[in-house]
Formats: structure tokens, C-alpha cells, sequence
């Protein structure tokens, strides 16, 4: 269905080559794994089946791309989009509609599919991606991650034979996300639906791959095969497979399953151990909320919600999405009108804030952070951000240089992939360290390795004294990072507690470690590891 045939490409004659000597052949009904660190190729790879690298960026290719039998280097991507239904990292950037129900539709019109068929193929969708309570809504009024599932609704619509799919459950809470890697690994096996999709949570979706396809930069060819072959020795992998290396098993699970099956000697091990939390010392709060009622024209977004956030906490906001994470943090920095209720930030009404004085009392990363770049180069951005600080001149770049050093000054912001965008606009927010800080979904779009870094810098703010609030579906970042969970649902506060109550409790938040050892209350790997060289330390001594 697709083929490689020694491919290389590179986005200028002295650039450094993206894609290496790719060679390989995807069957139909095949399920791909494109797997890397964050600015590695991968978008370029999926890029490239559809024809949009090098038609639409530009570029130097080299070798042959084919799909069913036709070249990419012949077809263009409204020749292939009959075959290839293709969902890129940012939504907002694929609609062309109004509403969920046209968006959904748009596409089939334009293959001229019959209405009869159109209607159908809709209402199959809206059910298929849990979408029919928002078939009305306009796109603009919808959360990211609601905003994901119609992107991949509108593309699924057309059934096509090959669906392309980069990072689609990065906005996704966990049970919306196994729904659509469901969907899909039913298109794979009932329809034969060939998917090639690249994912920095390999917990989530490594389970339904087929193979593995793992790049490592520039001027490096890919390593291809299953699985458990690939994760075995990369460093790039989920938590259980850390795990196991951790522990020694052999041969290595890759999933939750395989490794319970595996665990009962480890949890043996482990009884009568206490695992490390971090404790947050006694401290002032930095904001609240009371009896806050947050309403847009078509939803009532947040019920009567009251929050406390004491400095040095890490708080994180979990639920569903549309729960009310988002609008949230946008009333602690004052961009959501409250219809009743008030917010305070260090006493302050954030809405009586200037700029100025704002980003010294609060910072938030957006879930889109190209929302707060506006330069032509990175280095301009960083100059600007510390001007508008009032920072040292060079503390934003050397923010930037500690979170993803691989960003160059001359790049333009809008040429970085959607994870190095993040940080960068992490980075300016960072450089005035205000002392409550949000983040919205921070780890879309990041690999494990720049979240390792970005939960180092988190960590020592809040030990600083900063308090972090964000909003995530990533149960693994919440058991590693947060010190408190708070779980919203429909506007309303659900649950309130330590990170190891509120997860070990809910089969939707636990992370892997969790699953694998319960019904003891470990959350992460480096728990485990250090429970360990404590006891081997004990039993020699």
C-alpha cells in the first residue's frame, strides 16, 4: 500500500538531512508506530505519504514515495486525497467550516459522495468519536481535545484506504483517547484501513502497533520493526517498559497486561516499603476562587467552583474534555469575565492587572502557544520576552537553551514543530517568573526526554516557591510532577486531593506503574528503582 523506496529529504541544499535512506513497504491494513524526539522528522515523514513534503514545504527529495501504486512525485495531495485521509498536529489548522456537522461533511463533498451516504457516514462518526452532543456547535466555541476528535471525525468520514495521523491523542483525555485508538485498530482489522501514526505517549497507543518505525535525527537512517524489538533498546519508551528494564524481565512487556502477569514477585519486593512523595511545606495561598461561575453564549462552562492554591504546590487539573480545565485557567489570569464569583491573585483582581503587571503575577501557556509568539526569528522572540520582563537580556535564551537546546536563534517560531513552539513560549512566560504559573496541556506535542527536563524546571520552581497549576491528560506527567490532582467534570470540582489518592482511585488516571503494581500505591518508575537500591542496600548491610 506504501512504499519507500530509499527516501532522503532535507528543507535546503546545506540543511541537514530530515529523512534518511528511509526504505520500507506498508502493507494495507497495517498499524505503523512512528516513534522520536520532538523535532526528529516525524510530521515530515507523515508529510511526505500525502505528497505535502515537498509540494506544499518545499525541500529536497530524494528516491521514490508511492501510494497504491502512484508517485508522490507525480501526484499531488489533492490527487492522493481519494486514498489518504491525512490529521496534523494542530486541528484549527485543517478546519474549513463553521460547525462540527459541516466540518464533518466538508470533506465528502468535495469527493462528490452522495448525500444519502454523506448523512450516514455522519451520524456513524458523531457516535463513533462520542461528537453528537456537539453536532451544532460552532468549531470555535470547542476545546482542544474536542477539537482533535472532529479533526480526526472529518478525515474518517471519507474512509479512506490509508489514514495519516500526527500525534491524535495529544489533547485527548485518557478515555477519549482509548475510544479513537480503538476506532482505529477497528478500521485496521475490519476494513483493512492501512494507519500510519506518530505519538509521543507510547502508554497509550504502542499496544495496537503492528511495527515500529524509530527516527533519530538528522543524517540517521530509521530503525524499522516490531514493537517489543525497537522499545527494547530505546531510549524513547513508556513507563512499563522502564519497568521491566528496571526489574530485568526478560522477554520485555510492552504492555499493562503483560507485565501483571509478570509483577507478582516484584509486589512481593515491595511490601512494607512506603513510596517517596514529595511533601509540600506549610505555605501562604497565592490564589483562589469563590463560588466562580464561568458562562460562554452556548455552555456554562464552570458551576460554582472553589479553589485554593498554596505557593509551592503543583496542582494539576484533570477531567474530561470540555470539563472546564481550560476556562479555569483562563479566569485565574483574568481572561474569562466571571458571571459570578470572584478570583484573587496574591489579593489581586487579575482583571485590574496591566501587561506588566500581570505577567509578574501570573503567567499561562496557552494550549495553542503560537498564540504568544510573534517574531520572525527565535532570538528576536527571546529579546522581546525579556524586554517585556524586564529580565536581564539573555535570560529567556538561556530558559530556551535549557528546555529544548536543539532550537536555533535564526528559526522562525512558526517553522518549529508544535512541541518546540511550546517550549519556547514556556521559556517567555518562565523569564518573568511570576509566582503562580498555568500551563495548559504542556506536554502535547513533547517526548519523554524534553518532559524529563520540563519536570526538572517545574519541580524547582515550585520548590522556589512558585506554584504551578496545568491542565493535562497525562496521567504519567501528573504522577511524576503534581502534588495535588483536582478532577473537574462539567464545570464542577469532583474530586480534591494528593496525587497518590486521587489516581491510585481511578482506573482513568492511573498511570502505568500504578496499574502494573496495584493494588499497591506506586505511581512511577524512579519510585521503584529507588525502593529497590534501598532494599538491596538493607539486605547487604
Amino acid at each position: 500500500m506504501i512504499e519507500f523506496d530509499h527516501v532522503s529529504f532535507r528543507y535546503s541544499p546545506d540543511g541537514p538531512m530530515v529523512l534518511t535512506d528511509v526504505n520500507m513497504s506498508i502493507a494495507e491494513g497495517e498499524f505503523v508506530l512512528v516513534v522520536g524526539s520532538t523535532g526528529c522528522g516525524k510530521s515530515t515523514l507523515l508529510g511526505s505519504i500525502n505528497g505535502l513534503v515537498p509540494h506544499f514545504t518545499g525541500g529536497y527529495l530524494s528516491g521514490e514515495i508511492r501510494i497504491a501504486g502512484r508517485a508522490t512525485s507525480r501526484y499531488r495531495p489533492r490527487d492522493l486525497a481519494d486514498i489518504v485521509g491525512m490529521v496534523p498536529q494542530d486541528p484549527l489548522a485543517s478546519f474549513v467550516t463553521d460547525t462540527v456537522e459541516e466540518e464533518l461533511a466538508y470533506t465528502m463533498e468535495c469527493l462528490g459522495i452522495a448525500p444519502d451516504v454523506m448523512r450516514r457516514r455522519v451520524e456513524e462518526t458523531l457516535d463513533l468519536l462520542g461528537l453528537e452532543d456537539l453536532r451544532d456547535r460552532p468549531l470555535r466555541t470547542l476545546s482542544g481535545g474536542q477539537r482533535q476528535r472532529v479533526a480526526i471525525g472529518a478525515v474518517m468520514t471519507a474512509h479512506p484506504t490509508v489514514l495519516v495521523l500526527d500525534e491524535p491523542t495529544s489533547a485527548l483525555d485518557p478515555g477519549a483517547a482509548e475510544e479513537v485508538l480503538a476506532a482505529l485498530h477497528r478500521l485496521v482489522h475490519d476494513l483493512g484501513v492501512t494507519v500510519v501514526l506518530a505519538e509521543h505517549r507510547l502508554e497509550r497507543v504502542v499496544q495496537y502497533a503492528d511495527r515500529v518505525v524509530a527516527l533519530a535525527g538528522p543524517n540517521t537512517p530509521p530503525m524499522i520493526g516490531d514493537p517489543s524489538t525497537i522499545l527494547a533498546g530505546a531510549t524513547i519508551a513508556p513507563p512499563v517498559v522502564h519497568l521491566a528494564r528496571t526489574v530485568g524481565w526478560d522477554p520485555m512487556p510492552i504492555t499493562i497486561r503483560d507485565a501483571r502477569r509478570r509483577a507478582e514477585p516484584l509486589r512481593q519486593l515491595l511490601t512494607g516499603i512506603t513510596p517517596p512523595v514529595r511533601v509540600v511545606p506549610e505555605s501562604s495561598t497565592i490564589a483562589s476562587m469563590r463560588d466562580l461561575v464561568i458562562r460562554y453564549p452556548e455552555v456554562m462552562a464552570l458551576k460554582g467552583v472553589d479553589l485554593s492554591i498554596r505557593r509551592g504546590e503543583i496542582v494539576a487539573l484533570m477531567g474530561r474534555n470540555g470539563a472546564g480545565k481550560s476556562s479555569l485557567l483562563h479566569a485565574l489570569v483574568g481572561a474569562a469575565e466571571p458571571a459570578a464569583g470572584n478570583v484573587s491573585i496574591d489579593g489581586h483582581d487579575p482583571r485590574s492587572l496591566s501587561g506588566p503587571d500581570l505577567v509578574h503575577h501570573i503567567g499561562l501557556v496557552p494550549q495553542e502557544p503560537g498564540d504568544l509568539l510573534e517574531a520572525n526569528t527565535v532570538f528576536e522572540e527571546c529579546t522581546a520576552s525579556d524586554r517585556d520582563a524586564g529580565a536581564p537580556a539573555g535570560t529567556t535564551r538561556a530558559i530556551v537553551a535549557l528546555l529544548a537546546p536543539e532550537i536555533l536563534d535564526t528559526t522562525h517560531p512558526r517553522d518549529l514543530s508544535e512541541g518546540q513552539r511550546l517550549l519556547l513560549a514556556l521559556a517567555i512566560v518562565l523569564a518573568a517568573r511570576p509566582p503562580l504559573i498555568c500551563l495548559d496541556e504542556p506536554t502535547r506535542g513533547l517526548d519523554y526526554h524534553t518532559k524529563q527536563r520540563l519536570t526538572e524546571i517545574v519541580t524547582d520552581l515550585a520548590n522556589a516557591g512558585h506554584a504551578i497549576v496545568l491542565a493535562t491528560h497525562d496521567v504519567e506527567l501528573t504522577a511524576e510532577l503534581a502534588t495535588r490532582v483536582v478532577i473537574l467534570a462539567d464545570g464542577e470540582i469532583v474530586a480534591d486531593g494528593s496525587t497518590v489518592d486521587i489516581t491510585t482511585s481511578s482506573p482513568m488516571f492511573a498511570p502505568q506503574v500504578a496499574k502494573v503494581l496495584a493494588p499497591a500505591r506506586w505511581l512511577t518508575v524512579d519510585q521503584v528503582r529507588t525502593a529497590l537500591g534501598t532494599h538491596a542496600r538493607e539486605d547487604s548491610a
